[in-house]
């Protein structure tokens, strides 16, 4: 089973998820602060991160935000926040987070969340041992095979969920996408959270496939969404 990495400072909460998740199979590897959760990363192969956003010292946002900075860019992490507000939640998925839970939460649906992510997870990872489809429009060439995007012939580099929507577009070009169907396909969120985290990914892969000058392809097609297309 999967080897999970809880940073809580909580001891309380601590308890209830390390029971509930052992229970299952799982091994969990509690810290109660970032910088020796990181430390753990360092150490030894994790399959997910579950990351308080309240912690001592540096909080989880920070954490969030170093682990992506360290390369660990497929790692699954799983944000808990006592603070539910909508500028909450689009701050832990603007600084990597997979997904975000609500305290207090039930056992259940934490467990589900898991689940979720661990299985994108093994898609992604066990992809690179299929023959992969190869997606073009124009220029932009990727291999789902290998995970690699170029654009004349130059490397980009993106993150998971970079990546995981700029195939969303490839697989669809010239189709008007809706936010709503860009949440459901790359953060697992089928209705509308009201946040403009969309909007700010789009823009992240917009500047990485423009920094050479090169022509917009993803297009805002106002009132309904995004597509990708030429701009006529």
């Amino acid at each position: 089973m999967s080897t999970i990495l809880l940073i809580e400072d909580e001891q309380s909460v601590a308890d209830i998820i390390k029971k509930g998740l052992e229970e299952d199979g799982y091994t969990l590897i509690h810290k109660k602060d970032g910088d020796s959760g990181i430390g753990v990363l360092e150490k030894m192969p994790i399959s997910l991160v579950i990351l308080d956003i309240l912690l001592p010292g540096i909080n989880g946002l920070v954490v969030c935000k170093k682990i992506r900075e360290l390369g660990y860019d497929e790692l699954p992490i799983l944000m808990l926040t006592a603070l539910g507000s909508v500028e909450n939640v689009v701050l832990g998925l603007d600084n990597g987070a997979d997904d975000y839970l609500t305290k207090p939460f039930k056992l259940i649906e934490l467990k589900a969340r898991l689940r979720t992510l661990l299985r994108r997870a093994d898609v992604m990872d066990s992809s690179r041992f299929k023959n992969g489809n190869h997606y073009s429009f124009g220029d932009i060439h990727l291999d789902d095979y290998t995970k690699m995007v170029t654009r004349n012939g130059e490397v980009i580099n993106f993150t998971s969920t970079e990546y995981r929507l700029l195939l969303m577009f490839m697989k669809n070009p010239q189709k008007v996408l809706s936010r709503t169907d860009l949440l459901d396909e790359v953060w697992g969120i089928n209705f509308d959270i009201g946040t403009n985290v969309v909007d700010v990914y789009v823009n992240y892969i917009r500047k990485k496939l423009e920094r050479n000058g090169q022509e917009r392809v993803i297009q805002t097609v106002v009132g309904m969404g995004y597509a990708l297309k030429e701009n006529k």
